[in-house]
């Protein structure tokens, strides 16, 4: 009889290489001082500095070929780097090393009439792997902030991104490497085949939890085949609310700045709501701002009246991200509408309202159901950095776990250390 020879799949061999790596170096990482783990930071974030032309080369062969495949505009900007986004990606290392370290840090703890000593301590989740799309600093940020966090990492970039993603994360396992932990720590999924996704997904003694950041059908892949708990990061369907008591000159710079600061970023507004009592007075010239601006206005039939170069919406432009200058806008009847629209439409992202009416803003940010809600702010506030964390891995649009930015504390988990001194219970 014929013996049957099991073979084993390269890449499922490849990729089990990655997770067993991975493992052993996140059981270091959850023991390394915060000392050792900044100077891993730091010298990543000079490694970036002086490896500048070889990142901008492997970006450039990433563009190429994304000009071969007729990528869009919008997309180019966000998988292009230049000398200026290569340090801001260096500086968002350094930023990451100079916050709090999170791990070990005492969360509540409190003593039991028994004389049981209690603590609830933050400790690293283990080993993290992302999924995301398009944006090479996402290497960088992922990296940096699971380091920081005690965590091992498997990255996973997108296609049209992998040399760039390549560059960075050789500048990240140098630095690992210069303060003495292990290269592993930081991973990338070293091919294109999309077949490795899958296999992430089903790796469950290896990695602890998966963090998509990308489109809708990677979010929904994710969601429907992981084996692993999800942190999902979904599109971005943001909003500006422009309320009856709006100051008209904030209602305009924060529009403007919402929409065409980066038309490419999660955190730009797709959709404009105006209160039907200012509709009038203010519309007019929110719609002739955006259009000079370079952006393509389409709206509701009240919309078009005030301006015939606005393109009629279609219901389904109440539901798209569009990640380029294009915004729908539509009219209101009050604060009870705008909420309706938004927690309909959105993605549960970022939304912001314009208004001097404190008891109205009040009603909108505990209404609105999303991540991040803001006041009299641009929605281009949504980023890590800007809330201080010094990057993010993403905006995290789900209720479990994390949600908004999600930094290095994000990143934790806990446990209970109990201190007792004999105790035995009855």
């Amino acid at each position: 009889m014929t013996a049957v020879k099991h073979t084993v799949d390269p890449l499922q061999g490849e990729m089990q290489q990655l997770g067993s790596a991975a493992r052993a170096a996140a059981a270091v990482l959850a023991l390394a001082p915060t000392t050792q783990k900044n100077e891993a930071l730091r010298a990543a974030a000079a490694a970036l500095r002086s490896r500048v032309p070889e990142i901008l080369a492997a970006n450039a062969r990433d563009l190429a070929a994304a000009v071969a495949r007729g990528t869009a505009a919008s997309l180019m900007d966000r998988l292009k780097l230049d000398e200026t986004r290569v340090e801001g990606i260096a500086k968002g290392l350094e930023d990451v090393a100079d916050l709090p370290d999170p791990i070990g840090a005492v969360m509540a703890e409190w003593e039991r009439p028994n004389g049981l000593k209690i603590a609830r301590v933050r400790v690293p989740l283990g080993v993290i792997g992302i999924i995301y799309e398009s944006r090479p600093n996402v290497t960088a940020d992922a990296g940096g902030l699971c380091l920081k966090s005690g965590n091992a990492c498997i990255l996973r970039g997108g296609s049209d991104s992998f040399e760039s993603s390549r560059a960075i994360t050789a500048c990240m396992q140098a630095g690992l490497k210069a303060a003495g932990l292990p290269e592993a720590s930081i991973q990338l999924v070293p091919t294109t085949d999309r077949a490795a996704v899958g296999i992430m997904l089903t790796m469950t003694d290896d990695i602890d939890v998966i963090i998509p950041r990308g489109g809708k059908s990677l979010i929904q892949r994710v969601a429907a085949e992981s084996r692993i708990p999800v942190i999902k990061h979904l599109d971005g369907i943001c909003h500006v609310y422009v309320d009856a008591a709006a100051d008209p000159r904030k209602a305009r710079d924060i529009v403007l700045n919402a929409k065409m600061r980066r038309t490419s970023v999660c955190g730009a507004a797709e959709t404009l709501l105006v209160d039907r009592s200012i509709a009038q007075a203010q519309l007019p010239g929110l719609v002739e701002a955006l259009i000079e601006a370079g952006c393509e206005v389409r709206g509701d039939q009240t919309v078009r009246a005030l301006n015939d170069r606005v393109v009629p919406a279609t219901p389904a432009d109440w539901d798209t991200e569009y990640l380029d200058a294009i915004i729908s806008v539509r009219v209101v009847d009050g604060i009870d509408a705008a909420v309706e629209h938004i927690n309909r439409h959105g993605s549960h992202h970022t939304d912001s309202i314009v208004t001097e009416d404190a008891a109205t803003a009040e009603t909108f940010l505990n209404h609105v159901d999303s991540g991040i809600v803001l006041w009299n702010a641009s929605t281009q506030f949504a980023d890590g950095g800007e809330f201080g964390m010094g990057a993010e891995i993403g905006i995290s649009t789900g209720k479990l776990h994390a949600r908004g930015p999600v930094g290095a504390e994000q990143l934790t988990s806990y446990k209970y250390q109990v201190r007792g001194s004999g105790q035995i219970r009855p």
